[in-house]
């Protein structure tokens, strides 16, 4: 999966189903590596995932939770309507932060300690 960045802020875009099988994996271990390498602010966009299982939100709360224990930040953008519906209805959408473009989720960090 590739990985851009800008300022500090990591931004990954997974495409497609995620749905508990290799690009759930290569999801978590994306987002894992980065957390490793020490980046603290991370966006997700989603507007590429079109379908997604109760593994593939496991992972991201999982990996919500590791970047909180270590005083960083994940944050979701351009989340599709029936994926929203999803955050909505396990209440997942009070535990991530959401935002509807990626400007605006890169834009929430500012005065975030983002190291490069």
């Amino acid at each position: 999966m590739k990985v851009r960045k800008a300022n500090g802020i990591a931004i990954i875009a997974p495409h497609g189903w995620l749905m508990g099988g290799d690009e759930t994996d290569d999801l978590e271990n994306t987002i894992r590596g980065l957390l490793e390498q020490g980046n603290r602010c991370l966006v997700v966009d989603l507007a590429g995932v079109s379908h997604m299982n109760s593994t593939a939100l496991g992972v991201l709360v999982g990996c919500h939770a590791s970047y909180t224990n270590r005083k960083g930040f994940l944050r979701l953008c351009t989340v599709e309507s029936r994926l929203q519906n999803t955050l909505v209805i396990t209440r997942l959408s009070i535990v991530f932060d959401v935002y509807a473009s990626e400007r605006e989720a890169v834009e929430s960090f500012a005065g975030c300690d983002c190291p490069e």
